[in-house]
């Protein structure tokens, strides 16, 4: 027993919460039993995150300097904002990484085959399995995933008007139906083609509606919008959609679901480059910026994290195959 307690007590000297009090509309301010329910099975640093992501991304950073575990709780951004910091730390290759999730996208934990509910997902930080997963870098930023086009511009849209939440995303979907679809210039380095042949390089031309670079599979509110994907493969998925806003729209639970995916262009690289003319782009479910020129480049075996192995399995690649 005093063996037990010693173990614990060392654990909880090395755990670091970081806390989104915004995460959800606020209602982790209002969850006080949540609150009470980590501090009693996972007792060590709890930290508000700052409200501005540079902050956020200082305050990580300097935390991995003697954390082992550092836990974002919240969505989409907190936890995109967390793994910049640790990604950043010149520990990364000592700490894991951890999600509580308690936000509206929750995009990250899907893939891990982490529970949405909070209370369930307590028990993946100290029990859960140790996985080492691929990330990739956009334009500077760490990302799981990332895309071009409509739905970074529906993205930004949102963001706009302030609107949180799916009613957010439903009402900036308008934005969608008058997307141009200009000729972009493709380039891919080091990958497959869907048929599977090995390429070095690959140049190409489309005029997609999108498309969807991942490491991670999922999209916000469950959406498997990269079925392909593998988190631990080394490569970066892109799945070119390639079709008009209405046709989008229209197939959309398909593509949901992530079937529709199956018929579409789909590659294997380790560098892509993605060039057109006012390029919208988004990464981790935040807007980046409208760019010519867009550059991803997978992150192999960056990022330690607790996971969920046997429902994440269909993600992931044996180590001999990848």
């Amino acid at each position: 027993m005093a063996e037990m307690e010693e173990k614990k007590s060392e654990l909880n000297k090395k755990i670091v919460h970081i806390i989104n009090p915004s995460a959800a509309n606020r209602r982790w301010k209002r969850r006080r039993r949540l609150r009470a329910k980590l501090m009693e099975q996972l007792p060590g640093k709890f930290l508000d995150a700052p409200q501005s992501k540079e902050e956020t991304v200082v305050m990580t950073r300097k935390i991995c300097e003697e954390a082992d575990l550092v836990v974002a709780v919240g969505g989409d951004g907190t936890i995109a904002d967390v793994l910049q910091g640790i990604f950043e730390s010149p520990r990364r290759q000592e700490v894991t990484f951890g999600v509580i999730p308690f936000g509206s996208g929750n995009a990250f934990r899907k893939s891990l085959g982490l529970p949405c509910h909070p209370f369930k997902a307590i028990k993946y930080l100290l029990e859960g399995d140790a996985l080492t997963v691929d990330l990739m870098q956009i334009e500077g930023q760490v990302a799981g995933f990332t895309s071009v086009g409509s739905t970074a511009a529906v993205t930004g849209e949102k963001i706009r008007h302030s609107t949180p939440g799916l009613i957010g995303h439903l009402v900036a979907a308008r934005k969608l139906l008058f997307y141009k679809r200009d000729e972009k210039i493709i380039e891919l380095y080091d990958g497959f083609d869907q048929d599977g042949n090995k390429f070095d390089y690959l140049k190409f031309s489309s005029r997609f509606l999108d498309a969807v670079i991942g490491k991670f599979n999922y999209f916000g509110y469950s959406w498997l919008v990269a079925p392909e994907a593998r988190l631990n493969d080394g490569y970066l998925d892109l799945v070119l959609f390639e079709m008009s806003p209405l046709l989008y729209i229209l197939s959309f639970p398909l593509t949901y679901f992530g079937l529709i995916q199956k018929k579409l262009r789909h590659f294997k690289a380790r560098e892509i480059i993605i060039k057109g003319r006012d390029l919208d782009v988004q990464y981790n479910g935040e807007y980046l910026n409208t760019l010519s020129t867009v550059k991803a480049r997978v992150l192999p075996a960056a990022l330690r994290v607790m996971a969920n192995k046997e429902k994440a399995e269909r993600f992931l690649v044996k180590a001999e195959d990848s």
